[in-house]
């Protein structure tokens, strides 16, 4: 089992600023992307990605 971090995505979806937190193996955007892909519809679009460790 590979150990996670906790983070913070920052995001728009569909042009609205939102975040989640997210347990990660890194803070990549395309790893936070296919986070999001997975809690939002596929007609959505995700935009803005931007990764930090949450505090």
């Amino acid at each position: 089992m590979t150990a996670t971090t906790k983070y913070v995505i920052k995001y728009k979806l569909n042009g609205e600023r939102r975040f989640e937190f997210a347990q990660l193996h890194t803070n990549s955007a395309e790893e936070a992307k296919q986070a999001l892909a997975k809690i939002h519809d596929a007609s959505d679009e995700i935009t803005d990605i931007n990764v930090s460790k949450a505090l």
